[in-house]
């Protein structure tokens, strides 16, 4: 069947420019937050043609202070999905960067197309993300933020800062760890409080510090070069007493207190305050009001893991969204998100606080289980899974019982479509489902869907090989949903593909 492949760009969209009432402008969609979850999320919606619109609190995507530092595989997988994974490799550092309480793990063997991740400052990842979004003509509404909201039936009112309101059929809070959208919809955030509290920051020394990493009494600390000549900083404080904004004071006090001096601190560029407390939002949805990023769930950044679970969360929920926003499908396609994505943060919770458990002291009995969990992770198997986990590439999504691919990341193969070669992750550019019949024996039929999704007659020559799992059987047909993950797998008949294709992309066109 001729398939036309499609691209990451805004098909035919030109930069909008709208004629607002003041005090009140409409969307499809707002979007509380410009962060990389926003963005992302803002993206994946406007390739479906709804109307969407960012609140961001920033005049511009510029960060001062230094957060996330990366991208791992299967966020590399997911901006290649959409076409856009190059614009980022171009800009930051090819690393193995997967690691499990600071013991590294090797990927490269793992069978993915980005067996590596990507050391890349979070200033410049939303630089490259709000570029892509001004490509897709998104709407901003800068210097602005949430204040407050109210839900009814039909959509959602929504009042920023200087008294303009917006209304919308749906609200989802990308706005941080503290977000108001999760205050204001009542939605509790439960969890543990912190156990240790560490501060960050970039500064000048007058004096050569001790670059390196440290473990003792008091938790972990590390001093090193950054892209500036300056350093960074993070060390664990004494106590968990100082709760206000950090200050030069506090860092000097901290620094003294590890390593006798602080090194002749002077100029910080930025300091900051973060701790282990894990929280997760006990719903992911209120009526039309949604949470995703750090919204939905908190930790400790160990392992790196924050900005990528939030761009994850957003091109699981933006196609959904889109969907339902579209009336293709009922409103009851947004609680699968939150069935789906609400487990993959509570692991990701759980294996950080294993590993602050490891860290948090320089004790022999927690050094003694490091030094027994790197043996661990030094065999094959254990790092092969724990790279797949903390990389992300082994979620599987319960989509119920069945071939191993079902429920999990479509592999990235070089298929052959109409002759040519291609990446499959091509074929999932324009953000929309995709079957793909490798069998072709008997043909499949599902013309009552093909507004919505593409169907593609390929051929694969290869094994089937998926992270943490080993070879698996090679499928005659698969259907791929618009986040990358298989959601019906055929052997030879069509057996489930109607129920599956309901599900997924509503009922058949009449």
């Amino acid at each position: 069947m001729p398939v036309l492949l499609p691209n990451s760009h805004s098909r035919g969209r030109t930069e909008r420019t709208r004629v607002r009432n003041p005090a009140r402008s409409e969307h499809a969609v707002v979007i509380a937050g410009g962060g990389p979850t926003g963005l992302m999320l803002a993206a994946e919606l406007a390739l479906a043609e709804v109307d969407v619109a960012v609140v961001e609190r920033r005049p511009d995507q510029a960060i001062v202070e230094t957060r996330a530092g990366g991208l791992h595989a299967r966020t590399i997988e997911i901006l290649d999905q959409r076409g856009v994974a190059e614009r980022f490799l171009r800009e930051g550092k090819i690393v193995q960067l997967a690691g499990f309480a600071w013991t590294k793990l090797d990927i490269s063997d793992l069978p993915t197309r980005h067996a590596y991740g990507l050391a890349l400052r979070q200033t410049h990842i939303e630089r490259i993300l709000a570029d892509w979004a001004m490509e897709l003509a998104i709407p901003f509404y800068r210097n602005r933020e949430v204040t407050g909201f109210a839900q009814d039936e039909t959509g959602v009112d929504v009042t920023l800062s200087g008294g303009e309101t917006l209304r919308a059929n749906y609200l989802v809070g990308c706005d941080g760890g503290r977000s108001l959208v999760r205050k204001t919809a009542g939605i509790d955030f439960a969890g543990s409080d912190p156990t240790l509290s560490n501060l960050m920051a970039e500064v000048e020394m007058r004096e050569e510090p001790e670059f390196g990493l440290r473990h003792d009494a008091l938790g972990f600390h590390g001093l090193s070069k950054t892209e500036s000549g300056r350093v960074l900083v993070v060390v664990t404080e004494a106590t968990l007493e100082r709760t206000a904004s950090p200050t030069q004071r506090d860092l000097s006090d901290a620094l003294v207190a590890v390593y006798g001096t602080d090194f002749g601190l002077q100029n910080p560029a930025w300091i900051s305050r973060f701790t282990d407390a894990a929280r997760q939002a006990v719903s992911y949805r209120s009526g039309r009001v949604l949470l995703a990023g750090d919204a939905a769930h908190i930790h400790h950044s160990v392992g790196g893991q924050g900005l990528n679970i939030g761009v994850q969360d957003a091109v699981n929920l933006g196609w959904k969204l889109a969907q339902v926003v579209n009336r293709v499908s009922p409103d009851s396609l947004l609680d699968t998100y939150h069935a789906e994505r609400h487990p993959v943060a509570a692991r990701l919770l759980k294996n950080t606080m294993a590993q602050i458990a490891l860290l948090r002291r320089g004790d022999n009995g927690r050094k003694a289980a490091r030094d027994t969990i790197a043996e661990l992770l030094g065999m094959d198997e254990p790092r092969k899974r724990f790279g797949a986990m903390m990389s992300g590439l082994d979620i599987r999504y319960d989509l119920g019982e069945g071939h191993a691919l079902l429920g999990r990341r479509m592999p990235d193969l070089d298929v052959t479509v109409e002759g040519r070669k291609l990446n499959l992750f091509t074929l999932l550019h324009g953000a929309r489902g995709v079957l793909l019949d490798f069998d072709r024996a008997d043909g499949i039929d599902v013309a009552p869907w093909t507004d919505r999704i593409d169907v593609v007659d390929a051929t694969y020559e290869g094994p089937w090989e998926l992270p943490a799992i080993g070879q698996v059987t090679a499928p005659g047909a698969v259907l791929v949903r618009p986040d990358g993950y298989v959601a019906w797998v055929g052997d030879g008949s069509q057996g489930g593909l109607e129920d599956a294709l309901t599900r997924w992309f509503g009922s058949a066109a009449k």
